[in-house]
């Protein structure tokens, strides 16, 4: 770790979560290492390339680096988490992608005379037990984002949003994946990438009667085009657009990231 990391403790939930997974892998492939299974090795690290960093955290993490401040704990808590990761992610490559790796450690921050090629693995900090959001209810919440991004690939298809960010979503759930849902509080829409998201707690056999099917058992999704004005700075569609006189064009997060104190950010 470096003076500018956060630690772990402080860090948010997502981002904990994301280095969690890293360190799960992490074990995975010193074991794939240890039985020669280079080709499990690829497949582990392609998967959690594409699925788990490109097709869920790092999709969810953009707002936060481009929009937060440049110093504040959101945004540093995510370039902590990237860190880590991706101290581990060039040591696990080394045997396999050597030149790859090598010029990956050259272009990373801090001290890098060692080479990836003797340096020791990077230690990574797993989920604690009693986390507010856990490894399961993560698991839930990816196949949540799933589904949502379903419904609304089919609304944009059907020409009735133009993306995701103009879109607000109801999500209607089973009580136990709505309270896993319910966990995620106002930072649920920053998960799902959309402008407002909110839950409807219905039983099973109400479901069929509202929103639209999705490919997760238990849920049904609504969405509908916003009808509040866009911010320029984060493209989100608020209603506060415009509340400060100063900020004519920004939603009232933008102005606290940019004049104020800073939004504050617990989990995604």
């Amino acid at each position: 770790p470096t003076a500018n990391t956060v630690p772990a403790a402080d860090m948010l939930s997502l981002d904990r979560w994301a280095v969690d997974r890293a360190a799960r892998l992490q074990e995975e492939i010193l074991q794939g290492y240890r039985e020669y299974n280079f080709h499990s090795i690829y497949q582990k690290l392609h998967n959690f390339c594409v699925g788990d960093m490109g097709g869920f955290y790092l999709d969810i993490i953009k707002d936060r680096i481009y929009t937060c401040g440049a110093n504040s704990l959101p945004r540093r808590s995510a370039q902590t988490a990237i860190f880590h990761i991706a101290e581990a992610f060039v040591r696990w490559i080394t045997p396999i992608l050597s030149f790859t790796a090598h010029e990956i450690w050259q272009s990373m921050p801090g001290d890098r005379h060692e080479l990836p090629f003797t340096s020791e693995w990077h230690s990574l900090q797993q989920l604690p037990a009693d986390a507010e959001i856990s490894r399961a209810d993560w698991d839930e919440i990816i196949n949540v984002k799933e589904a949502v991004n379903k419904v609304l690939e089919d609304e944009r298809n059907a020409g009735n949003i133009k993306g995701a960010l103009q879109a607000e979503i109801t999500l209607y759930a089973v009580p136990a994946l709505a309270g896993v849902l319910a966990r995620l509080r106002d930072e649920l829409r920053f998960v799902t990438i959309t402008s407002a998201a909110r839950v409807e707690t219905r039983n099973a056999d109400d479901l069929p009667g509202v929103g639209k099917v999705s490919p997760m058992s238990g849920l049904r999704v609504s969405a509908a085009s916003s009808k509040q004005p866009k911010c320029v700075r984060c493209w989100h569609s608020r209603a506060d657009v415009g509340s400060v006189t100063e900020h004519p064009e920004l939603c009232g997060r933008c102005v606290d990231n940019v004049s104020g104190a800073g939004e504050e950010r617990k989990f995604a």
